[in-house]
Protein backbone atom coordinates (compact mmCIF):
# COMPACT_ATOMS: atom_id res chain seq x y z
CA UNK A 1 0.00 0.00 0.00
CA UNK A 2 1.47 2.79 -0.85
CA UNK A 3 0.83 7.16 -1.18
CA UNK A 4 2.23 10.39 -0.97
CA UNK A 5 1.43 14.03 0.23
CA UNK A 6 2.71 16.89 -1.15
CA UNK A 7 5.04 19.02 1.44
CA UNK A 8 7.67 21.90 1.55
CA UNK A 9 11.45 22.33 2.72
CA UNK A 10 13.41 25.36 3.51
CA UNK A 11 16.84 25.72 2.32
CA UNK A 12 18.30 29.30 3.17
CA UNK A 13 15.94 31.87 2.53
CA UNK A 14 13.91 30.14 -0.31
CA UNK A 15 11.13 27.33 0.53
CA UNK A 16 10.77 24.47 -2.70
CA UNK A 17 8.83 21.08 -3.11
CA UNK A 18 9.12 17.41 -1.07
CA UNK A 19 7.06 14.73 -2.25
CA UNK A 20 6.30 12.58 1.69
CA UNK A 21 6.10 9.12 0.13
CA UNK A 22 4.64 6.20 2.48
CA UNK A 23 4.58 2.68 1.99
CA UNK A 24 3.14 0.06 4.00
CA UNK A 25 4.64 -3.46 3.71
CA UNK A 26 4.18 -6.64 5.24
CA UNK A 27 6.81 -8.36 7.56
CA UNK A 28 8.40 -7.17 10.59
CA UNK A 29 7.07 -3.58 12.06
CA UNK A 30 9.17 -0.94 11.98
CA UNK A 31 8.95 2.73 11.14
CA UNK A 32 11.99 3.98 8.39
CA UNK A 33 12.44 7.25 7.36
CA UNK A 34 15.03 8.35 3.98
CA UNK A 35 15.71 11.20 2.07
CA UNK A 36 18.38 12.47 4.17
CA UNK A 37 16.66 13.45 7.66
CA UNK A 38 18.04 15.08 10.26
CA UNK A 39 17.58 14.35 13.92
CA UNK A 40 14.20 16.08 14.17
CA UNK A 41 13.27 14.59 11.13
CA UNK A 42 13.94 10.81 12.29
CA UNK A 43 12.01 11.49 15.75
CA UNK A 44 9.02 12.71 14.23
CA UNK A 45 8.40 8.51 14.02
CA UNK A 46 7.13 8.99 17.78
CA UNK A 47 5.34 12.31 17.25
CA UNK A 48 3.45 10.78 14.46
CA UNK A 49 2.82 7.37 16.24
CA UNK A 50 1.49 8.75 19.51
CA UNK A 51 -0.70 11.76 17.51
CA UNK A 52 -2.50 8.91 15.14
CA UNK A 53 -3.35 7.11 18.48
CA UNK A 54 -4.33 9.62 20.68
CA UNK A 55 -6.54 11.16 17.82
CA UNK A 56 -8.68 7.77 17.70
CA UNK A 57 -6.78 6.36 15.00
CA UNK A 58 -5.02 2.53 14.74
CA UNK A 59 -1.41 2.90 13.57
CA UNK A 60 -0.33 0.54 11.12
CA UNK A 61 1.49 -2.88 12.56
CA UNK A 62 3.59 -3.57 9.34
CA UNK A 63 6.45 -1.98 7.65
CA UNK A 64 6.29 1.55 7.25
CA UNK A 65 8.36 2.98 4.76
CA UNK A 66 9.06 7.10 4.42
CA UNK A 67 10.78 8.62 1.78
CA UNK A 68 11.25 12.41 1.08
CA UNK A 69 12.18 13.79 -1.95
CA UNK A 70 14.28 14.71 -3.70
CA UNK A 71 16.39 12.37 -1.65
CA UNK A 72 19.40 13.85 -2.00
CA UNK A 73 18.67 17.08 -0.06
CA UNK A 74 18.47 17.27 3.40
CA UNK A 75 16.02 17.73 5.25
CA UNK A 76 15.71 19.72 8.52
CA UNK A 77 12.98 20.65 11.17
CA UNK A 78 9.73 19.16 12.39
CA UNK A 79 7.74 20.37 9.49
CA UNK A 80 7.39 17.18 7.74
CA UNK A 81 5.32 15.60 10.68
CA UNK A 82 1.61 16.46 9.18
CA UNK A 83 2.46 15.13 5.44
CA UNK A 84 3.71 12.03 6.91
CA UNK A 85 0.93 10.63 9.11
CA UNK A 86 -1.64 11.59 6.57
CA UNK A 87 0.37 9.64 3.99
CA UNK A 88 0.26 6.58 6.59
CA UNK A 89 -3.44 7.13 6.97
CA UNK A 90 -3.39 7.53 3.23
CA UNK A 91 -1.33 4.70 2.76
CA UNK A 92 -3.57 2.19 4.91
CA UNK A 93 -6.90 2.85 3.66
CA UNK A 94 -8.60 5.27 6.68
CA UNK A 95 -7.88 8.61 4.53
CA UNK A 96 -8.96 9.19 1.14
CA UNK A 97 -5.54 11.03 -0.27
CA UNK A 98 -6.22 14.94 -1.03
CA UNK A 99 -5.83 15.86 -4.34
CA UNK A 100 -2.46 16.47 -6.02
CA UNK A 101 -2.89 20.61 -5.33
CA UNK A 102 -2.77 19.84 -1.52
CA UNK A 103 0.46 20.64 0.38
CA UNK A 104 0.53 20.24 4.12
CA UNK A 105 3.08 21.48 6.97
CA UNK A 106 3.17 21.50 10.52
CA UNK A 107 4.86 19.99 13.43
CA UNK A 108 2.39 17.72 15.63
CA UNK A 109 2.10 17.00 19.18
CA UNK A 110 1.57 14.23 20.93
CA UNK A 111 -2.05 14.28 21.43
CA UNK A 112 -2.07 15.54 17.44
CA UNK A 113 -2.63 19.54 18.37
CA UNK A 114 -0.40 21.15 15.78
CA UNK A 115 2.43 23.44 17.01
CA UNK A 116 3.89 26.26 14.63
CA UNK A 117 7.30 25.69 12.15
CA UNK A 118 9.91 28.32 10.70
CA UNK A 119 10.05 29.29 7.44
CA UNK A 120 6.08 29.53 6.92
CA UNK A 121 6.21 32.38 4.36
CA UNK A 122 9.55 30.68 2.19
CA UNK A 123 7.14 28.03 2.00
CA UNK A 124 4.55 29.35 1.03
CA UNK A 125 5.71 31.34 -1.68
CA UNK A 126 7.22 27.93 -3.18
CA UNK A 127 3.76 26.48 -2.96
CA UNK A 128 2.78 29.36 -5.05
CA UNK A 129 5.40 28.76 -7.93
CA UNK A 130 4.66 24.88 -7.81
CA UNK A 131 0.68 25.16 -8.88
CA UNK A 132 0.09 24.63 -5.45
CA UNK A 133 -3.66 25.93 -4.35
CA UNK A 134 -4.51 24.76 -1.00
CA UNK A 135 -1.83 24.59 1.34
CA UNK A 136 -2.48 23.48 5.49
CA UNK A 137 -0.65 24.78 7.86
CA UNK A 138 -0.51 25.06 11.89
CA UNK A 139 -3.13 27.93 13.08
CA UNK A 140 -0.31 30.42 14.18
CA UNK A 141 1.65 30.08 10.64
CA UNK A 142 -1.67 30.91 8.89
CA UNK A 143 -1.33 34.67 8.95
CA UNK A 144 2.37 34.63 7.64
CA UNK A 145 1.55 32.06 5.12
CA UNK A 146 -1.29 33.54 3.80
CA UNK A 147 0.72 36.99 2.96
CA UNK A 148 1.40 34.78 -0.23
CA UNK A 149 -2.09 35.72 -1.51
CA UNK A 150 -2.06 33.88 -4.73
CA UNK A 151 -3.40 30.24 -2.79
CA UNK A 152 -5.64 29.32 0.11
CA UNK A 153 -4.23 29.19 2.77
CA UNK A 154 -6.13 27.11 5.99
CA UNK A 155 -5.28 27.37 9.55
CA UNK A 156 -5.36 23.75 11.12
CA UNK A 157 -5.39 23.53 14.94
CA UNK A 158 -5.19 19.53 15.16
CA UNK A 159 -5.67 16.69 13.48
CA UNK A 160 -9.19 16.11 14.66
CA UNK A 161 -10.24 19.20 12.65
CA UNK A 162 -8.46 18.73 9.44
CA UNK A 163 -9.76 15.77 8.97
CA UNK A 164 -13.27 16.77 9.27
CA UNK A 165 -12.19 19.16 7.04
CA UNK A 166 -10.81 16.42 4.04
CA UNK A 167 -13.84 14.04 4.51
CA UNK A 168 -16.45 16.92 4.19
CA UNK A 169 -17.57 16.90 7.07
CA UNK A 170 -16.65 20.22 8.71
CA UNK A 171 -14.73 22.51 5.88
CA UNK A 172 -11.64 24.89 7.47
CA UNK A 173 -12.29 28.99 6.72
CA UNK A 174 -9.13 30.25 4.78
CA UNK A 175 -6.96 32.57 6.81
CA UNK A 176 -6.68 36.39 5.35
CA UNK A 177 -3.44 37.96 4.70
CA UNK A 178 -2.32 40.52 7.37
CA UNK A 179 -2.64 44.22 6.72
CA UNK A 180 0.92 45.85 7.53
CA UNK A 181 -0.96 49.37 8.50
CA UNK A 182 -2.24 47.62 11.37
CA UNK A 183 1.06 45.55 12.50
CA UNK A 184 3.07 49.00 12.36
CA UNK A 185 3.75 50.11 15.93
CA UNK A 186 5.10 53.82 17.07
CA UNK A 187 8.26 54.60 16.29
CA UNK A 188 10.82 56.50 18.37
CA UNK A 189 10.42 60.41 17.11
CA UNK A 190 13.35 63.43 15.97
CA UNK A 191 11.06 65.81 18.08
CA UNK A 192 12.87 64.46 21.19
CA UNK A 193 16.22 65.13 20.35
CA UNK A 194 17.73 68.83 21.87
CA UNK A 195 20.02 70.52 19.33
CA UNK A 196 22.90 67.95 17.50
CA UNK A 197 21.12 69.55 14.11
CA UNK A 198 24.60 68.69 11.99
CA UNK A 199 23.84 65.13 12.94
CA UNK A 200 20.51 65.27 12.50
CA UNK A 201 20.85 66.62 8.93
CA UNK A 202 23.55 63.79 7.98
CA UNK A 203 21.05 61.30 9.16
CA UNK A 204 18.92 63.18 6.66
CA UNK A 205 20.91 62.87 4.00
CA UNK A 206 22.05 58.96 4.73
CA UNK A 207 18.03 58.02 5.16
CA UNK A 208 17.36 59.71 1.67
CA UNK A 209 19.98 58.04 -0.21
CA UNK A 210 20.35 54.65 1.97
CA UNK A 211 24.14 55.57 2.85
CA UNK A 212 26.47 54.53 5.46
CA UNK A 213 26.70 56.59 8.73
CA UNK A 214 29.48 56.72 10.95
CA UNK A 215 28.94 59.16 14.58
CA UNK A 216 31.61 59.95 16.70
CA UNK A 217 30.91 61.41 20.05
CA UNK A 218 31.34 62.07 23.57
CA UNK A 219 29.28 59.36 26.13
CA UNK A 220 25.71 61.20 26.48
CA UNK A 221 25.53 63.23 23.03
CA UNK A 222 22.88 61.63 21.74
CA UNK A 223 24.42 59.18 19.23
CA UNK A 224 22.36 55.65 20.07
CA UNK A 225 19.46 58.21 20.38
CA UNK A 226 19.30 59.35 16.98
CA UNK A 227 20.47 56.13 15.26
CA UNK A 228 17.14 54.34 16.92
CA UNK A 229 15.31 57.05 15.32
CA UNK A 230 16.35 56.79 11.97
CA UNK A 231 13.95 53.96 10.84
CA UNK A 232 10.77 56.79 11.55
CA UNK A 233 12.59 58.48 8.61
CA UNK A 234 12.91 55.68 6.12
CA UNK A 235 10.42 55.22 3.51
CA UNK A 236 7.75 53.01 4.01
CA UNK A 237 8.47 49.09 2.87
CA UNK A 238 6.84 47.98 -0.50
CA UNK A 239 5.30 44.62 -0.22
CA UNK A 240 8.09 43.18 -2.35
CA UNK A 241 10.45 44.62 0.54
CA UNK A 242 7.80 42.92 3.17
CA UNK A 243 7.95 39.68 1.99
CA UNK A 244 11.93 39.59 1.39
CA UNK A 245 12.11 41.06 4.79
CA UNK A 246 9.84 38.36 6.43
CA UNK A 247 11.46 35.47 4.56
CA UNK A 248 14.71 35.79 6.04
CA UNK A 249 13.05 36.53 9.82
CA UNK A 250 10.20 33.73 9.26
CA UNK A 251 13.18 30.95 8.79
CA UNK A 252 15.38 32.62 11.68
CA UNK A 253 12.06 31.78 13.70
CA UNK A 254 11.49 35.53 14.62
CA UNK A 255 7.53 36.03 13.59
CA UNK A 256 4.95 34.82 14.81
CA UNK A 257 0.82 35.63 15.73
CA UNK A 258 2.03 39.11 17.18
CA UNK A 259 4.10 39.59 14.01
CA UNK A 260 3.50 37.62 11.38
CA UNK A 261 5.23 39.69 8.64
CA UNK A 262 7.59 42.64 8.65
CA UNK A 263 6.07 45.79 8.13
CA UNK A 264 8.34 48.15 9.29
CA UNK A 265 12.29 48.85 9.01
CA UNK A 266 14.09 46.35 10.62
CA UNK A 267 16.42 48.10 13.30
CA UNK A 268 18.91 45.05 14.45
CA UNK A 269 21.80 46.47 17.20
CA UNK A 270 23.50 43.46 18.40
CA UNK A 271 26.20 43.60 21.11
CA UNK A 272 29.53 44.01 20.25
CA UNK A 273 30.26 40.57 21.70
CA UNK A 274 28.82 39.23 18.71
CA UNK A 275 31.04 36.61 16.74
CA UNK A 276 31.50 36.80 13.02
CA UNK A 277 29.24 33.74 12.64
CA UNK A 278 26.48 35.42 14.44
CA UNK A 279 26.84 38.50 12.45
CA UNK A 280 27.52 36.94 8.94
CA UNK A 281 24.87 33.61 9.81
CA UNK A 282 25.85 29.85 9.66
CA UNK A 283 25.14 26.83 11.95
CA UNK A 284 25.05 23.02 10.80
CA UNK A 285 22.10 24.20 8.99
CA UNK A 286 22.89 27.81 8.28
CA UNK A 287 20.46 30.40 9.54
CA UNK A 288 20.59 34.05 8.46
CA UNK A 289 22.60 36.43 11.11
CA UNK A 290 22.31 39.85 12.36
CA UNK A 291 23.26 41.31 8.84
CA UNK A 292 20.54 39.52 7.26
CA UNK A 293 18.06 40.46 9.48
CA UNK A 294 18.91 44.44 9.32
CA UNK A 295 17.33 43.58 5.14
CA UNK A 296 15.67 46.24 4.11
CA UNK A 297 16.24 48.29 7.35
CA UNK A 298 19.26 49.49 9.60
CA UNK A 299 22.32 47.54 11.06
CA UNK A 300 23.08 49.80 14.23
CA UNK A 301 26.65 49.08 15.37
CA UNK A 302 27.26 51.17 19.37
CA UNK A 303 30.63 50.93 20.32
CA UNK A 304 32.25 50.21 17.31
CA UNK A 305 35.46 50.10 18.28
CA UNK A 306 34.80 47.20 20.84
CA UNK A 307 33.43 45.17 18.35
CA UNK A 308 36.05 42.03 17.65
CA UNK A 309 37.66 42.51 14.06
CA UNK A 310 36.91 39.84 12.58
CA UNK A 311 33.43 40.00 12.90
CA UNK A 312 34.00 44.03 11.55
CA UNK A 313 35.48 42.14 8.63
CA UNK A 314 33.12 40.60 7.70
CA UNK A 315 30.96 43.56 6.92
CA UNK A 316 32.71 44.62 4.05
CA UNK A 317 31.49 42.09 1.03
CA UNK A 318 28.26 42.45 2.34
CA UNK A 319 28.35 46.20 2.11
CA UNK A 320 29.77 46.24 -1.38
CA UNK A 321 27.23 42.86 -2.76
CA UNK A 322 24.44 43.54 -0.89
CA UNK A 323 24.58 39.72 -0.07
CA UNK A 324 26.32 37.55 2.62
CA UNK A 325 27.53 34.06 0.98
CA UNK A 326 27.82 31.42 3.49
CA UNK A 327 29.82 28.19 2.28
CA UNK A 328 29.80 24.82 3.86
CA UNK A 329 30.84 21.56 2.31
CA UNK A 330 27.18 20.57 1.87
CA UNK A 331 26.76 23.91 -0.50
CA UNK A 332 26.77 27.41 -0.61
CA UNK A 333 24.14 29.35 0.65
CA UNK A 334 23.34 33.36 -0.15
CA UNK A 335 21.38 35.43 2.44
CA UNK A 336 20.17 38.86 1.01
CA UNK A 337 22.02 41.79 3.15
CA UNK A 338 20.73 45.25 1.70
CA UNK A 339 21.07 47.55 4.79
CA UNK A 340 22.04 50.53 5.91
CA UNK A 341 24.74 50.62 8.28
CA UNK A 342 25.09 52.80 11.22
CA UNK A 343 27.88 53.03 13.46
CA UNK A 344 28.71 54.75 16.70
CA UNK A 345 31.50 55.39 18.47
CA UNK A 346 33.80 57.44 21.09
CA UNK A 347 36.79 59.56 19.81
CA UNK A 348 38.82 57.58 22.42
CA UNK A 349 38.65 54.66 25.13
CA UNK A 350 37.35 57.04 28.08
CA UNK A 351 35.49 58.35 25.40
CA UNK A 352 36.53 62.04 26.52
CA UNK A 353 39.01 63.10 24.18
CA UNK A 354 38.57 66.71 22.92
CA UNK A 355 35.85 67.82 25.36
CA UNK A 356 35.54 71.32 26.42
CA UNK A 357 36.36 69.97 29.87
CA UNK A 358 39.87 68.89 29.73
CA UNK A 359 38.52 65.80 31.85
CA UNK A 360 40.32 63.23 28.78
CA UNK A 361 43.78 61.64 30.40
CA UNK A 362 44.17 59.48 27.40
CA UNK A 363 47.34 60.02 25.70
CA UNK A 364 48.13 60.53 21.70
CA UNK A 365 49.47 57.08 21.25
CA UNK A 366 46.07 55.39 23.31
CA UNK A 367 43.83 57.62 21.33
CA UNK A 368 45.47 56.67 17.80
CA UNK A 369 45.54 52.46 19.19
CA UNK A 370 41.67 53.15 19.94
CA UNK A 371 40.74 54.16 16.49
CA UNK A 372 43.13 52.40 14.99
CA UNK A 373 41.25 49.18 16.00
CA UNK A 374 38.34 50.17 12.56
CA UNK A 375 40.40 49.21 9.54
CA UNK A 376 40.87 51.73 6.98
CA UNK A 377 39.28 49.00 4.42
CA UNK A 378 35.86 49.61 6.23
CA UNK A 379 36.02 52.99 6.90
CA UNK A 380 36.37 53.72 3.30
CA UNK A 381 33.13 51.86 2.60
CA UNK A 382 31.73 54.49 4.87
CA UNK A 383 29.56 57.24 3.11
CA UNK A 384 29.67 59.94 6.16
CA UNK A 385 31.67 60.37 8.85
CA UNK A 386 30.00 63.28 11.43
CA UNK A 387 30.97 64.22 14.80
CA UNK A 388 28.74 64.80 17.50
CA UNK A 389 29.50 67.72 19.72
CA UNK A 390 28.62 67.50 23.80
CA UNK A 391 25.45 68.97 24.24
CA UNK A 392 25.64 72.69 25.97
CA UNK A 393 23.80 73.53 28.99
CA UNK A 394 20.96 76.14 26.96
CA UNK A 395 20.14 73.36 24.27
CA UNK A 396 19.40 71.38 27.29
CA UNK A 397 17.19 73.49 28.74
CA UNK A 398 15.36 74.69 25.71
CA UNK A 399 11.53 73.91 26.00
CA UNK A 400 10.64 74.09 22.29
CA UNK A 401 10.35 71.07 20.44
CA UNK A 402 12.75 69.82 17.66
CA UNK A 403 11.29 69.36 14.19
CA UNK A 404 9.63 66.04 13.85
CA UNK A 405 10.54 63.35 12.35
CA UNK A 406 7.31 63.37 10.06
CA UNK A 407 8.77 66.75 8.87
CA UNK A 408 12.19 65.06 7.93
CA UNK A 409 10.28 61.88 6.58
CA UNK A 410 8.83 64.43 3.90
CA UNK A 411 11.67 65.55 2.86
CA UNK A 412 13.37 62.05 2.57
CA UNK A 413 10.39 60.21 0.63
CA UNK A 414 10.26 63.37 -1.93
CA UNK A 415 14.01 62.73 -2.72
CA UNK A 416 13.40 58.66 -2.61
CA UNK A 417 10.57 59.59 -5.56
CA UNK A 418 13.36 61.43 -7.40
CA UNK A 419 15.42 58.39 -7.02
CA UNK A 420 12.66 55.93 -8.40
CA UNK A 421 12.04 58.01 -11.37
CA UNK A 422 15.82 58.07 -12.12
CA UNK A 423 16.62 54.56 -11.39
CA UNK A 424 13.51 52.52 -12.26
CA UNK A 425 10.94 50.84 -9.30
CA UNK A 426 13.78 48.32 -8.23
CA UNK A 427 14.62 49.99 -4.76
CA UNK A 428 17.74 51.18 -6.02
CA UNK A 429 18.81 54.53 -3.97
CA UNK A 430 21.76 56.63 -4.48
CA UNK A 431 23.90 55.14 -2.13
CA UNK A 432 23.55 51.87 -4.48
CA UNK A 433 25.19 53.41 -7.77
CA UNK A 434 27.52 51.69 -9.69
CA UNK A 435 30.29 53.19 -11.62
CA UNK A 436 28.11 53.23 -14.95
CA UNK A 437 25.02 55.03 -13.08
CA UNK A 438 27.97 57.54 -11.34
CA UNK A 439 28.87 58.47 -14.75
CA UNK A 440 25.61 59.09 -16.07
CA UNK A 441 24.04 60.89 -13.44
CA UNK A 442 26.42 62.72 -11.56
CA UNK A 443 28.54 64.91 -13.86
CA UNK A 444 30.09 67.80 -12.64
CA UNK A 445 30.76 71.66 -13.71
CA UNK A 446 34.12 72.78 -13.41
CA UNK A 447 33.99 74.25 -10.05
CA UNK A 448 32.32 71.17 -9.04
CA UNK A 449 35.27 69.38 -10.56
CA UNK A 450 38.16 71.75 -9.13
CA UNK A 451 36.93 71.54 -5.48
CA UNK A 452 37.03 67.70 -5.74
CA UNK A 453 40.70 67.55 -7.13
CA UNK A 454 41.65 70.10 -3.85
CA UNK A 455 40.21 67.11 -1.68
CA UNK A 456 41.26 64.11 -3.34
CA UNK A 457 45.17 65.48 -3.35
CA UNK A 458 44.74 67.43 0.32
CA UNK A 459 42.73 64.33 2.30
CA UNK A 460 44.05 61.66 0.68
CA UNK A 461 41.07 60.14 -0.91
CA UNK A 462 40.28 57.10 -2.39
CA UNK A 463 39.05 55.67 -5.47
CA UNK A 464 36.42 54.39 -3.72
CA UNK A 465 35.87 57.79 -1.78
CA UNK A 466 36.09 59.57 -4.63
CA UNK A 467 32.69 57.69 -5.83
CA UNK A 468 31.28 57.87 -2.20
CA UNK A 469 31.43 61.58 -1.86
CA UNK A 470 29.29 61.96 -5.93
CA UNK A 471 26.59 59.37 -4.14
CA UNK A 472 26.44 61.77 -1.11
CA UNK A 473 26.62 64.83 -3.74
CA UNK A 474 23.72 63.29 -5.62
CA UNK A 475 21.29 63.26 -2.43
CA UNK A 476 21.98 66.13 -1.46
CA UNK A 477 21.14 67.38 -4.89
CA UNK A 478 18.31 65.95 -4.69
CA UNK A 479 17.28 66.69 -1.29
CA UNK A 480 16.84 70.16 -3.04
CA UNK A 481 15.86 69.22 -5.72
CA UNK A 482 18.14 70.03 -8.20
CA UNK A 483 18.74 68.89 -11.38
CA UNK A 484 22.57 69.16 -11.65
CA UNK A 485 25.14 68.34 -8.66
CA UNK A 486 26.39 72.19 -7.68
CA UNK A 487 29.78 73.31 -5.70
CA UNK A 488 27.37 73.68 -2.94
CA UNK A 489 26.10 69.97 -2.32
CA UNK A 490 30.03 68.57 -3.92
CA UNK A 491 31.06 70.83 -0.57
CA UNK A 492 28.73 69.31 2.07
CA UNK A 493 29.87 65.89 0.54
CA UNK A 494 33.30 66.53 1.48
CA UNK A 495 32.57 67.72 4.51
CA UNK A 496 31.51 64.64 5.69
CA UNK A 497 34.68 62.36 4.72
CA UNK A 498 37.00 65.30 6.35
CA UNK A 499 36.92 64.02 9.54
CA UNK A 500 40.09 62.05 10.30
CA UNK A 501 39.46 59.57 12.87
CA UNK A 502 43.97 59.23 13.30
CA UNK A 503 44.14 62.91 13.75
CA UNK A 504 41.19 64.02 16.38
Amino acid sequence: MYASMQSLGVSGVGGYGVTVEVNIASGMPGFDIVGLPDAAVKEARERVRAAVKNSGYRFPVSRLTVNLAPADRKKAGTVYDLPMLLGILAASGELEKPGADCAFIGELSLSGQLRPVSGALPMALAAQRLGIRELFVPAENAPEAAFAQELQVYPVADLRQLLRHLRGEERLSPAAAPSPESLGGALPDFADVKGQENVKRALEIAAAGGHHILIVGPPGAGKSMMAKRLPGILPEMSRQEMIESTEIWSVAGLTGRERPIVAQRPFRAPHHTVSAAALAGGGQNPRPGEISLAHNGVLFLDELPEFRSDALEVLRQPLEDGVVTVSRVAGTLRFPSRFMLVCAMNPCKCGWHGHPSGRCRCSEAEVRRYQSRISGPLLDRIDLIVEVPALEYEELRRRSGAEPSQAIKARVDAARRIQRSRFGQGGACNGQMDSAQLRRFCPLDGESESLMKQAFDSLGLSARSYDRILRVARTIADLEGAEAIGPGHIAEAIQYRSYALSEQ
